[in-house]
């Protein structure tokens, strides 16, 4: 371990890896588990039920780990996992799960939590996710990987995101965002594919192309869900994009957005 100079209270059950930096005014309670080659900075408090994987940042003033913002009692034996590489900024608080609904939270690896977000209990948040400054989860929020939500974007309990998803800042999102899109404006509906965020993770042209003619049906010529998801179906070529794309649609129970209304 790596101790600057001044007090932490540091558990002495605590499980901390190799060449793990812990700055002043740092509380770590017994039940954590902290991977190698972290950074934990000054002013943080990281709770029962953490663990954290190696190579992570956290910044001053994040809470880790805390209970459930509900009326029951404390779940003290509920988790909070977050991987390896993810990056927590100043004053965040993440909860960990209550054990009435699985007892874990979860945030996937390489992910990018910015300031003064917040993570409700029993959310699930995929790999190399940003969630932009202000960000605020409410309770069981599933986030599929390389999505990317902007500043002040808040979410409904309960609803899904898929995965390379682009939501604008302030956006508030009461229904479920299906995967490969971008969504803004209010109520919160789809603008069109997420064409930068597919090109940077390497999708083809031909891919880009076939998700584009899925949402084209979905979205842009007027048909109910039911119909589009029937067209869908029948005239587009299969593909793991395709069955993604219906199998989201087709298992939301809140719902997907509209497409926009001018």
């Amino acid at each position: 371990m790596n101790y600057t100079d001044g007090f932490r209270d540091v558990h002495p059950n605590a499980r901390i890896g190799k060449n793990v930096h812990i700055g002043n005014f740092t509380t770590i309670e017994e039940d954590v588990s902290i991977g190698d080659n972290c950074w934990i900075a000054p002013n943080v408090t990281i709770m029962n039920g953490t663990r954290l994987g190696e190579e992570c940042r956290v910044f001053p003033g994040t809470v880790l780990s805390a209970p459930p913002q509900t009326r029951d009692p404390l779940e003290e034996n509920a988790i909070l996992e977050i991987g390896n590489g993810t990056i927590i900024r100043e004053c965040c608080t993440l909860n960990r799960g209550n054990l009435k609904f699985g007892g874990k939270t979860t945030i996937g690896e390489k992910c990018l939590i910015m300031a003064y977000v917040h993570v409700a209990h029993d959310c699930h948040i995929g790999h190399d996710t940003l969630l932009a400054n202000n960000v605020t989860l409410a309770g069981h929020i599933h986030i599929g990987e390389w999505a990317t939500l902007g500043g002040m974007v808040a979410v409904h309990q309960f609803v899904r995101i898929g995965a390379q998803v682009m939501i604008g800042g302030g956006s508030l999102v009461r229904k479920d965002v299906p995967p490969f899109i971008t969504a803004a404006r209010e109520p919160l509906s789809y603008v069109g594919i997420n064409g930068i965020g597919l090109h940077r993770r390497r999708f083809t042209q031909a891919d880009i192309h076939h998700i584009e003619d899925i949402f084209r049906i979905l979205y842009v010529r007027g048909h109910s869900v039911k119909q589009a998801l029937k067209i869908i179906e029948a005239e587009i070529p299969d593909s793991e994009h395709k069955t993604q794309i219906l199998d989201f649609a087709r298992t939301s129970k809140r719902g997907i957005i509209k497409g926009y209304r001018a």
